[in-house]
């Protein structure tokens, strides 16, 4: 009995190997006809590539490489380590470092597929910057900066991207802002004046072809017409005067003077015309500045208000445009952990311009910043002259004796939070 009980233990593991084996190949008939839903080529290729070159050395079995690609095969032990995002971000950086770029993306894509992070979308992205595919690396680094507001790395990123897609306005704007969250990082500044030259000289290039289709080309004097009054008279005398020695020093020297009168009216013309054009390019500078400034929309995250505030730095009025076109209570979701101190009091100044006006508005505003996270540090952290400005704003407008009695508690209770007194 026990020889038969292990003849049908026997047959039966035999059994189950063969059902495995015939999965196996129903799998590869299910290939070849192209009947079976698989996961990208990227993917399919790393995982061909993972199950040929870890068999027998890797710490994940075939069948356990199987089931993960999502084609169902159960896995061998309960004690193999199932890949997850962060090993496979790793081996993603393993094959960059190798310049392995290709492999790097199938690496990362399968990261973000299990745990999508903004340093794995980040790392992507410069691989894709390795292989000149700059939409992508765009795409990926804005997929970032979604997850975190504040790194660094992904504004970067996108700046190259950006540049080398033309962008180079919001190319500049993605270095800016890097270098506003980072000032004291070298590369980053450099990496800004870079982009920043290359934008100027874009616009003035666009500014000078529109300049010089507005200015009248200047033409230089016919040599067969006299120069002058002077030159005309000289040649007016008869031929007979003509001939006298003293007369010809006299025409030599009068056409020399003429000469020299005709090269300064030219240069002046040409300066004239320089100062007109550049009259021009300074008005077609205004004008694009002012025609930017005003197309500005409801920013939605702390970066976006950053750019669109700074865009209008030289222009009080349409900030206060700008701020209360937001939503009070929307402002702890557009900035979450992302306020800068010079923002703050940027926007408490532009607050008190119009608070007499609006006053609940303004107050609005000022009670919903002290819901942003960190405005405490923020507040409590203020350099001396930020702090002296503070509190004259808030003795001067805030606390005056023209506000409201009803609106007197709620301003005391605001002046605690900011200036902690």
């Amino acid at each position: 009995m026990a020889g038969t009980s292990g003849n049908n233990g026997n047959d039966r593991s035999s059994l189950k190997f063969q059902g495995f084996l015939d999965r196996l190949d129903g799998w590869g008939d299910l290939l070849n006809e192209n009947s079976l839903n698989l996961p990208d080529k990227s993917s399919m290729a790393s995982s061909s590539r993972t199950i040929k070159e870890q068999q027998g050395t890797s710490k994940f079995a075939p069948e356990k490489i199987l089931n993960y690609t999502g084609l169902g095969y159960p896995s061998l032990s309960h004690d193999e380590a199932v890949p997850d995002a962060a090993s496979e971000k790793e081996l993603g950086n393993e094959y960059f470092k190798q310049k392995k770029f290709k492999e790097a993306i199938g690496c990362y894509s399968r990261s973000i597929a299990l745990t999508p992070t903004a340093v794995a979308f980040a790392n992507r992205a410069m691989a894709y910057l390795k292989i000149r595919r700059f939409e992508e690396a765009e795409t990926d680094c804005t997929e970032a900066l979604n997850l975190d507001d504040r790194y660094v790395k992904a504004y970067s990123r996108r700046a190259t991207a950006r540049k080398e897609l033309g962008k180079l306005k919001e190319a500049m704007e993605d270095a800016e802002f890097a270098v506003s969250i980072e000032p004291n990082t070298q590369e980053l500044r450099k990496q800004y004046d870079d982009i920043k030259a290359l934008y100027m000289k874009e616009m003035a290039k666009k500014i000078s072809g529109t300049a010089k289709s507005s200015v009248p080309e200047v033409h230089k004097p016919s040599s067969s017409a006299p120069q002058n009054a002077k030159a005309a008279s000289v040649m007016g005398t008869d031929a007979k005067a003509r001939e006298s020695p003293l007369i010809s020093i006299q025409e030599s020297k009068v056409a020399k003077e003429a000469s020299k009168e005709s090269v300064q009216a030219v240069m002046n013309r040409r300066n004239e015309a320089k100062e007109s054009v550049e009259d021009l390019a300074s008005r077609a500078v205004s004008h694009f500045s002012s025609k930017h400034t005003k197309n500005i929309v409801v920013p939605k995250s702390a970066y976006e208000f950053e750019v669109s505030w700074k865009a209008l730095s030289d222009d009080c009025h349409m900030q206060a445009h700008l701020l209360k076109m937001i939503s009070p209570t929307s402002l702890p979701q557009i900035f979450k952990n992302s306020l800068s101190a010079s923002i703050l009091v940027d926007i408490v100044k532009c607050t008190s311009t119009f608070f007499r006006e609006e006053t609940e508005l303004a107050i609005a505003i000022l009670d919903n910043l002290t819901k942003v996270l960190r405005f405490d540090m923020i507040s409590m952290c203020l350099s001396q002259f930020d702090r002296t400005e503070m509190r004259r704003i808030w003795n001067e407008v805030f606390s005056a004796e023209a506000v409201p009695m009803d609106h007197v508690e709620t301003l005391t209770r605001l002046r605690s939070k900011y200036l902690h007194e």
